[in-house]
């Protein structure tokens, strides 16, 4: 057969080998045939084949919308039977005196003053005796932890008891405050608190002089030290573990004890005296008695010394309504000043500082506010002082990273916080810090005097 004849068949045959090099488009269809494929055997077969995707825990629950009524009572009558269980797993009081007689009991000498002590061999045994539902605190860690300095390797009974007590209070408090989350989610809105303090208070007996017609007043005063402190970024809620770990409720509920004492009611700002001299001050600043507060009207708070600027700035930022502010903004601003060593009472006031919102106070605005300071001075027949020499003794005392700008960061860490803004919004302030060593001699040669006589 002539060759050329040959070769001319060869190429008009097909090449089915497996070397024959595909079209791009053969490749494509291959590539989706395999897809399919495997896919549609994934699809199939993956609950009964693939054992990972069963140890994958649920970390969605929809809520129950507005209109699901049976879910949303469903969830509700859940909440509530999940809560009394937990709450039928706490120490009762008959419980609590009985662990209190077993470690009585099982003391080991010798004791330390009046102080029993118990050893570890001791402790293991009162845990056995104590029952199920004290055998969380009968463990080696809890143990160590009230370890201290005993020379026996002995801790002391009342401290062990007391945290026993302290770990009941909280659970028991925990599931309190649970009862009035209506979300489910953890965390208390501002109706919700209100609700559990308003029915607190009848629990209260230093709260017993209260009159009704001021019970509301008295929560919107008590709520709102919760949400000033716990509630930086103003978001409308507040962790319940947040409420259990600062000192508020302990102070709340320290008016449950009938002999406090009335320096403690003072310094308490959930006492009756406490909310009663903060309202009080407010009606008296209040002359059109409207309801409301003014700048004017506001200009009179304290020793009516601070400047126009500050308070220009504190109703530029505030909530006001008219121009006006009403009880909740102004318990606010009473909370920022009387407490202005706290984060969130600086972070507060230095929102109303940084006038260009930059994050920051330059010179420009230590200065915008030092010089309202200057003025009033001049007014009360005082020699205006420098703002250079100003400037300069608030850098050093706050020590920025920066050496040109001031932080909020930078004020928190400095620790003077609270001195740096009361020399920028208030003369008296200023006037007490530019004489504070003045003021000391004062009070040694008055405490001298009176060592003489």
């Amino acid at each position: 057969m002539d060759w050329k004849e040959v070769l001319r068949r060869r190429l008009a045959t097909p090449n089915n080998g497996p070397n024959r090099k595909k079209s791009e488009q053969e490749l494509k269809d291959e590539e989706m045939d395999l897809f399919t494929k495997y896919y549609s055997k994934w699809k199939g077969g993956r609950k009964n084949t693939n054992e990972f995707y069963k140890t994958i825990p649920r970390f969605y629950y929809r809520l129950p919308a507005e209109d699901e009524v049976l879910l949303q009572k469903l969830r509700e009558e859940s909440r509530a039977v999940f809560l009394q269980r937990k709450s039928r797993e706490l120490l009762d009081n008959e419980e609590l005196q009985n662990l209190w007689f077993l470690l009585d009991k099982h003391q080991t000498p010798p004791m330390i003053g009046e102080e029993a002590m118990i050893n570890y061999e001791n402790f293991l045994k009162v845990g056995e005796k104590a029952g199920p539902k004290c055998k969380q605190f009968f463990t080696a860690k809890v143990f160590a932890k009230l370890l201290h300095t005993d020379s026996y390797g002995r801790i002391s009974i009342m401290q062990f008891f007391n945290y026993v007590m302290r770990k009941v209070w909280l659970h028991q408090t925990r599931i309190g405050l649970s009862l009035y989350d209506v979300a489910g989610q953890g965390y208390l809105r501002e109706s919700d608190l209100e609700n559990y303090i308003l029915e607190l208070i009848p629990t209260l007996p230093q709260l017993d002089g209260l009159e009704k017609s001021f019970y509301s007043f008295y929560v919107c005063t008590a709520v709102r030290k919760f949400f000033f402190f716990l509630d930086p970024l103003r978001t409308g809620k507040i962790k319940i573990q947040d409420i259990l770990a600062c000192s508020f409720l302990d102070d709340l509920l320290e008016l449950r004890d009938e002999e406090l004492s009335k320096e403690s009611q003072e310094t308490n700002w959930f006492s009756a005296p406490s909310a009663l001299r903060v309202y009080g001050q407010y009606l008296n600043l209040d002359k059109d008695h409207n309801g409301m507060l003014s700048k004017e009207e506001l200009s009179r708070y304290g020793t009516a010394t601070m400047t126009n600027v500050f308070l220009d700035r504190v109703f530029q930022e505030c909530l006001t309504y008219d121009g006006e502010m009403d009880y909740k903004t102004y318990l606010d601003f009473v909370l920022a000043l009387e407490n202005r060593k706290e984060p969130a009472a600086l972070q507060y006031i230095f929102k109303l500082l940084d006038i260009e919102n930059k994050g920051y106070l330059n010179v420009f605005s230590l200065n915008y506010f030092f010089r309202a300071i200057q003025e009033l001075m001049k007014i009360h027949g005082q020699d205006p002082v420098s703002f250079q020499d100003v400037k300069d003794e608030i850098f050093d005392m706050v020590k920025p990273k920066d050496p040109l700008k001031i932080s909020l960061q930078d004020l928190i860490n400095s620790n003077q916080g609270d001195t740096v803004t009361t020399i920028l919004i208030d003369l008296n302030g200023f006037w007490t810090y530019e004489n504070r060593e003045a003021l000391v001699a004062n009070d040694n040669e008055n405490s001298a005097d009176l060592d003489d006589t």
